[in-house]
């Protein structure tokens, strides 16, 4: 999620709990605003934002294949 968005306020303290619950677990926010900054359809969309999202996802699925 981006650091400032706002639809995601809610769930940042509930994303905080797990990662201090669970070793081994990490939460990363984004720099900006945008909700779906991943989409490059809309308006949120963050090119460096999503190509970091990209690579931290591939190297995860990486890691547990």
């Amino acid at each position: 999620m981006m650091e400032n968005d706002e639809w995601a306020e809610e769930d940042l303290p509930a994303a905080r709990e797990l990662v201090e619950a669970n070793d081994g677990t990490e939460l990363f926010l984004y720099p900006g605003d945008g909700h779906l900054f991943a989409d490059s359809s809309l308006p949120d969309y963050d090119e460096s934002a999503a190509a970091l999202l990209e690579h931290r996802v591939l190297a995860f699925l990486d890691a547990v294949a």
